[in-house]
């Protein structure tokens, strides 16, 4: 059943500040694998960034061809008072159905589980437009699926498969060793190679 997950709904999410996935810096599996990373050139997106800590990460390490994208206005200006100097022109106010562009790397954290569950396969495909041929799809995605009704969204290694394997060569889609705890045990680490 497709919900109105719209820039309404998230936007009035976070107004009345219920931002569970908020956990106020970057997550640990996202930022060790950033940590990992070597060309500072490389053209990097962050959808559906929320406040976007890992964003905040990158550029404080170096990273400065980075973007970061939301559907709401509001985590967008609160990143922007915690950064002033990120440059306007990377910070994208927009459906990511609707992003046009080329990416070297797509970080990907809590914007999989909070997109409706109908949108996943869509999501696969505009990942693979949007990502340069032998680029990378690279975070987390949960592993387990939930009692209550989402967002989040939860899922399978088995569900996600289906989608993903058409488009991308699966490098990695394993259980995080590293996540923080209160998802411990409940996180599939990926690394996708785009075909």
């Amino acid at each position: 059943m497709t919900q109105d997950l719209s820039k309404k709904f998230w936007t009035q999410r976070y107004e009345e500040g219920i931002t569970g996935w908020d956990i106020g810096y970057p997550s640990t599996p996202l930022k060790e694998y950033i940590d990992q990373l070597t060309n500072k050139e490389a053209k990097i997106l962050v959808p559906g960034a929320g406040n976007a800590y890992e964003v905040e990460y990158l550029w404080n390490q170096g990273f400065k061809n980075v973007s970061v994208l939301d559907i709401s206005s509001l985590p967008l200006e609160n990143f922007k008072k915690r950064n002033p100097t990120f440059p306007n022109d990377q910070m994208l106010l927009i459906d990511f159905f609707e992003l046009e562009g080329s990416f070297d790397l797509v970080l990907e954290q809590t914007f999989f589980c909070a997109i409706d569950r109908d949108l996943r396969q869509q999501y696969a495909q505009k990942m693979h437009e949007v990502i340069r041929s032998g680029g990378i799809l690279a975070g987390v995605l949960f592993g387990k699926e939930f009692d209550q009704q989402g967002p989040p969204f939860g899922g399978t290694k088995q569900e996600y498969l289906k989608y993903f394997e058409p488009y991308f060569e699966i490098k990695h889609m394993d259980l995080c060793t590293n996540s923080i705890p209160p998802r411990a045990g409940n996180e599939l680490f990926i690394e996708l190679i785009r075909k």
